[in-house]
């Protein structure tokens, strides 16, 4: 309550009104942490290092915005973080500042372990082996995957899909061979492996598939990985759990792994803001957000905004609150927001909903990927239908698929299976129908 009355207040009041509302309702940091804000400034960074050096506070980096604008500013814990608001606030050539708001990958409940989850009969798929129960997965089917490659020869070639998460495993037999180079934000290295937030490799002749309950924590055979036990682990192997889906729906597209959040789920607002610019600035096509913010953000939506302009298609996780609501990015103007639904065509009782915000509805319960070491897993949640529609937007972008690559929103993905609720957009995901509107439609 205490939150909406601040954003009510928020449309009538000036900036730094809203700024300090906003910084006691929503993100507070503790008295020892440091304030960290999101700062734009017309000047550039010759102004924000003058700014600085007035104020007090740090320039810890650029956030790679085309203007040259966006920066990441820290004050010292001594000072009070109202008081560093108003002291930047005040400045010439500041346009806006925002929080550095902590962002969380999506959660859900578990249910019981799929059967197809252990089905590890190899199959061939596009250059390397994979598990049976992968491709034959109930929700894949239901989406029309393998009939839509056979029929068009169209699986996603030529695009690229930036994966903004927790990183990807990049020895993983599956997926090695479409990663392209990216980057983690939180370490500022380059490549965007999620390995590095671990410090033990099992063995893989005992590794045994997963069982991903993103509300808790991944959970293996304890025997293999006790080191994921624990709620800092809570969200590693996310971000190989979205890309498996990708590559699932579109074999032949690149994924690029931008690891803008840590293995306990968290990222900051400045990461992820980084990641979308990079993704933008290095070719990515298509953007899959498996991740909301709770609050809305300017510079987020901004950032929509520009790679929208550039023709890249956005795709977030409507959230999994079980709530009618809006979450963001999902719910900004020009993002496709994902629902779940079962493998029985209904909708999923965790899943967020309500058209708007939600466009449409993939599958989200108990879908098998791949999970860090070379194995699978089965999660639950919008963090998993989001990719069934990023990987159908890279096939309808790519050779053969049809579709223009100027529109942030491929008009084809509109052709979805009605399933009788309204609350669900315009259905759930029929990655062939989407296909074959971009091959008839002018």
């Amino acid at each position: 309550m205490s939150e909406l009355k601040a954003k009510r207040t928020c449309r009538r009041g000036g900036m730094v009104v809203c700024l300090l509302l906003l910084l006691a309702v929503v993100s507070a940091p503790a008295a020892e942490a440091q304030t960290r804000l999101i700062v734009r400034d017309s000047l550039g960074l010759p102004g924000i290092n003058l700014t600085c050096l007035l104020t007090g506070c740090n320039v810890v980096t650029g956030l790679g915005d085309p203007d040259g604008q966006l920066f990441l500013v820290t004050f010292p814990a001594i000072l009070d973080p109202v008081t560093s608001i108003l002291r930047l606030s005040l400045q010439a050539g500041i346009l806006s500042v925002e929080i550095d708001q902590v962002v969380n990958t999506q959660q859900a409940y578990a249910s019981s372990t799929p059967s197809y989850l252990t089905d590890e009969a190899p199959v061939y798929y596009y250059g390397t082996t994979v598990w049976h129960g992968y491709v034959a997965q109930p929700g894949n089917q239901l989406i029309r995957t393998n009939q839509t490659h056979s029929t068009f020869n169209a699986a996603g070639a030529g695009v690229i899909v930036a994966v903004i998460d927790t990183g990807v495993d990049p020895t993983h037999p599956v997926l090695k061979a479409v990663l392209v180079s990216g980057y983690d934000f939180t370490r500022n290295v380059s490549g965007g492996s999620e390995r590095a937030d671990v410090n033990t490799t099992p063995s893989s002749s005992t590794a045994q598939t997963a069982e991903v309950n993103q509300r808790t924590v991944a959970v293996l055979d304890q025997r293999t990985v006790a080191v994921l036990d624990g709620s800092q682990y809570s969200a590693f192997g996310h971000g190989t759990m979205t890309a498996g889906i990708v590559h699932l729906v579109a074999p032949q597209a690149k994924i690029m792994p931008l690891k803008a959040f840590l293995a306990n789920g968290t990222g900051y607002d400045s990461d992820i803001l980084r990641a979308i610019y990079y993704a933008v600035g290095h070719g990515a096509k298509v953007m899959n957000m498996s991740f909301d913010y709770s609050s809305y953000s300017a510079e987020l939506a901004r950032a929509i905004r520009y790679a929208n302009s550039k023709g890249v298609v956005s795709v977030a996780s409507a959230g999994n609150d079980g709530l009618r609501t809006v979450v963001y990015p999902g719910g900004l103007p020009g993002v496709i927001d994902v629902a779940s639904t079962s493998n029985s065509d209904i909708q999923s009782t965790f899943t967020n909903y309500g058209a708007p915000p939600v466009w449409m509805a993939a599958p989200g319960e108990g879908v098998v990927t791949t999970y860090p070491w070379g194995t699978y897993a089965a999660g639950w949640g919008t963090s998993f239908s989001t990719p069934f529609v990023a990987g159908t937007a890279a096939v309808m972008l790519g050779t053969n698929g049809g579709c223009s690559s100027s529109s942030s929103v491929p008009y084809g993905l509109a052709a979805a299976d009605y399933i009788g609720d309204l609350d669900m957009g315009f259905g759930r995901l029929d990655t062939y129908q989407a296909v074959l509107a971009c091959q008839v439609l002018p």
